[in-house]
């Protein structure tokens, strides 16, 4: 028995070695699996197994390495032609009349127009100087009334103020004095001269009379025209005899004219000089835009050009043309003034707001002329969304010149295609993320 020991350890250590061989076989399957899809690709190609026998190499019998590189080549060509059709055919987007409405998607065609080239320029919008007035009482005294205040509209000659004046009760008693001196100095010199007609009285006297009343007539004009330049009209002048005693201290401040009062500088029993500035009143009806001009930008600024007035704050803009460029240059800030006057029916144009002022200054014949919104970027390239049998296509363009909102096309886009002129990014945004309905293109 001992000496069969080491035959028996010699015999399991034999099925050990076999079993080993088989259970390693029996993992590797995928080897023959490669090797019958080769074969599969290969016949599939065109290819037969008489031509691979015929190819192997003689000792092996397995294919020659470059016929195998070969072989694949050819077949990731082919389903990389595949892949770039399947990409093209993804890159059109199909929508509806009503969901071009929906998603506010503007259409237009193409064609060829002039590119207007423009300056943009800051500015301020102010009041209408020509439009503003500075009240004054013409008179010192003593507030009594005041009827108006800071941003009432008022209508021209409308009752701003009442005030208490020592000084226009004087200027109104001389004014009547001299009234009353005149009818005296008149009835006087009418007696003279009936007397001096009948040779009663002498020439001399009849002179005097005759001087007398000259006299009284320039101080009653005198004292008249101190009351026109106190405001006082002939009519109030007329009935001013009438008028109470208590009245002739009274100074009525009225508007110059139509407009708002933004400015009021009295009070109740306040008391006011003759130069004090007691309202402001602006007439908002029109405004003026000041435009500051860079030195560099002088030349090609003139009156009579159109202007763009665009103030932001979900405000319309405004057109309108230079009306005045200032002659002189801004020392400290090297900008000179052109001014455009706006109207201003709505209030909407504040003074006081920033604006941008973009000035045509000249319009140049183009090719075919786009605006900016109609622009997108799709792929790392500047493209155009034009309406073809399958859909719409992004197209790649060339950009040429270009104002604020327009831009010109040198290639990518021909006169009568259609595009999507606004609304863009939503096309962009389908094929991107395929945002609309069910994630498809269509």
């Amino acid at each position: 028995m001992k000496k069969n020991k080491p035959t028996f350890i010699r015999i399991i250590s034999i099925i050990t070695f076999a079993l080993a061989i088989g259970i390693g076989a029996m993992a590797l399957p995928g080897c023959d699996i490669r090797s019958q899809e080769k074969k599969q690709a290969h016949a599939e190609d065109g290819h037969s197994s008489e031509v691979h026998s015929k190819d192997a190499h003689p000792e092996n019998g397995h294919p020659e390495p470059d016929h195998e590189t070969h072989g694949n080549a050819d077949v990731h060509e082919d389903e990389g032609s595949d892949e770039d059709e399947d990409l093209h055919d993804e890159e059109v987007v199909i929508l509806s009349s009503a969901q071009l409405k929906e998603f506010g998607i503007e259409l237009a065609k193409a064609g060829e127009d002039s590119l207007d080239q423009y300056v943009e320029l800051p500015g301020e919008i102010v009041i209408n100087a020509d439009r503003l007035a500075h009240v004054v009482p013409r008179v010192s005294g003593v507030v009594r009334e005041v009827r108006k205040t800071v941003g009432d509209t008022v209508e021209s000659g409308e009752l701003l103020a009442v005030l208490e004046s020592r000084e226009l009760a004087t200027a109104k008693a001389a004014f009547l004095a001299a009234i009353e001196r005149e009818t005296l100095a008149m009835a006087n010199f009418e007696r003279e001269e009936r007397l001096w007609k009948k040779q009663v009285t002498s020439e001399q006297e009849y002179l005097d009379a005759r001087r007398a009343l000259a006299e009284t007539r320039i101080e009653k004009d005198s004292a008249e025209q101190q009351l026109h330049a106190l405001g006082l009209s002939d009519s109030y002048l007329k009935k001013l005899p009438q008028h109470p005693d208590a009245a002739y201290t009274c100074f009525e401040i009225r508007a110059p004219f139509a407009g708002t009062i933004i400015e009021k500088h009295l009070t109740l029993g306040e008391k006011v000089n003759d130069d004090a500035e007691v309202f402001t009143i602006a007439d908002l009806s029109t405004v003026w835009v000041d435009v500051n001009v860079y030195q560099k930008d002088l030349a090609a600024i003139a009156r009579g050009q159109a202007v763009t007035i665009e103030i932001g704050h979900g405000i319309p803009s405004v057109n309108g043309t230079i009306a005045w460029v200032s002659p002189l240059v801004n020392e400290a800030s090297r900008t000179a003034k052109a001014r455009v006057v706006l109207p201003n029916p709505d209030d909407n144009l504040r003074p006081g707001f920033f604006i941008t002022a973009r000035v045509a200054v000249g319009s140049a014949a183009s090719g075919i002329i786009i605006p900016k919104s109609a622009l997108q970027t799709f792929e790392e390239k500047t493209v155009v969304f034009i309406r073809s049998e399958k859909g719409f296509e992004p197209h790649p363009v060339t950009l040429g010149r270009e104002n604020t909102d327009r831009v010109e096309i040198l290639a990518g886009l021909q006169a009568g295609q259609t595009y999507v002129s606004r609304g863009a990014f939503t096309l962009k945004a389908q094929l991107s993320k395929s945002a609309f309905g069910d994630g498809h293109n269509h």
